[in-house]
């Protein structure tokens, strides 16, 4: 069922979605400075990809670099990257066939607005 899942899923957007986080992400990863966010929307770009029978978890505590990271992230963008995929969700859980793509796209913008700290797993 996940298999099903993702093919639609990437068949209604999810391929889009993933390639506009992999060419944001190589653009800030050209950027020297933007290597750290670069990874990041790589690991967005992954889930977007690929969202069904994968789940995220937050690591061990990353300290001050981390804290300062993720603030950095949403003054930047992880806001709005967050509220673009509640609204996506809140559109899809309208209709009952549209509730799992709806848990994807909050599972989206719960790592969409704190990056790092967290890992993407398999089931």
């Amino acid at each position: 069922m996940k298999f099903i899942g993702n093919i639609i899923w990437l068949v209604f957007g999810g391929l889009l979605i993933s390639v506009m986080y992999l060419i944001a992400s190589i653009f800030l990863i050209v950027i020297i400075i933007g290597i750290p966010f670069g990874i990041q929307t790589l690991k967005l770009a992954s889930l977007a990809l690929w969202p069904f029978g994968r789940e995220v978890y937050i690591d061990s505590p990353q300290g001050c670099i981390g804290i300062l990271l993720n603030i950095i992230w949403i003054l930047c963008g992880g806001f709005w990257i967050a509220v673009a995929h509640l609204v996506f969700g809140a559109l899809f859980a309208i209709t009952i066939i549209g509730i799992p793509f709806a848990l994807q796209h909050f599972k989206l913008a719960s790592i969409g607005i704190l990056p790092f700290g967290k890992t993407i797993k398999f089931d």
